[in-house]
């Protein structure tokens, strides 16, 4: 708990396909798939990220640094009916997500600039996010867009996801812009396995997705996509 807020242990793994496979397989057996999976493959999430102009969120994340936190505002599923604004904090391998929802016009406003309505809401994220907008000049810097599978045990409140076919827009910081184009930014036969846990990993759980046996890398989907995005336009 850190001022009140609580936070989790979450750890990354790179996945070739058969290791994928294998885990997928024993997993669909063991645990439950998320409720809001719309089929095998899992759901999709689209997420529009900010940073300022000095680009903190992807140095920070580069360089290593303890704590950092980024915003987002997330959507499911091609869908305007759930939309987020979302801040991940991180202190090492911990994580804390703080969440807020947005309306679709909300979210327009905030992409046209007008972002005054943040203070007439009664939510604290949201006013520090205007603070973020207005003082420290954040802006629009890369949508973000993967399939997720996710498997779920109440115990520890564990969930063990594989994120797939990670992607960059490339041309539109609008989520909802039928034109967006996407650039796919791993390899086809990597996933991305995320495991977060409350005070602990049942061990029976330990044993099936074995860690040990995988490649455990400090993955920022976001800098991957932003990089991405940085080999097509220079800023």
């Amino acid at each position: 708990m850190l001022r009140g807020r609580s936070l989790r242990t979450e750890q990354k793994y790179y996945l070739h396909l058969h290791d994928y496979l294998s885990l997928k397989n024993t997993l669909s057996n063991a645990l439950e798939l998320d409720k809001h999976s719309i089929d095998d493959e899992g759901y999709n999430i689209r997420s529009l990220y900010f940073d300022d102009p000095l680009r903190s969120a992807l140095i920070t994340k580069n360089d290593g640094v303890f704590r950092r936190e980024k915003y987002r505002i997330r959507m499911y599923n091609d869908s305007n009916e759930t939309i987020n604004l979302e801040r991940k904090s991180k202190f090492g391998e911990y994580v804390c997500k703080e969440s807020a929802a947005l309306t679709y016009e909300e979210y327009k406003n905030v992409l046209a600039g007008e972002y005054s309505f943040l203070l007439k809401r009664e939510e604290r994220l949201l006013h520090e996010f205007y603070a973020a907008l207005k003082t420290y000049q954040f802006r629009p810097s890369v949508i973000v867009d993967y399939w997720r599978e996710a498997y779920v045990y109440e115990w520890g409140n564990v969930r063990i996801t594989f994120d797939k076919k990670l992607s960059a827009g490339i041309n539109t910081y609008d989520m909802f812009d039928q034109s967006l184009v996407l650039e796919e930014v791993l390899p086809t036969e990597l996933t991305i396995m995320e495991v977060k846990f409350d005070s602990f990993l049942p061990d029976h759980l330990r044993q099936i997705i074995q860690p040990m046996n995988h490649i455990r890398s400090s993955i920022s989907k976001y800098v991957l996509c932003r990089e991405k995005t940085l080999q097509h336009y220079k800023e």
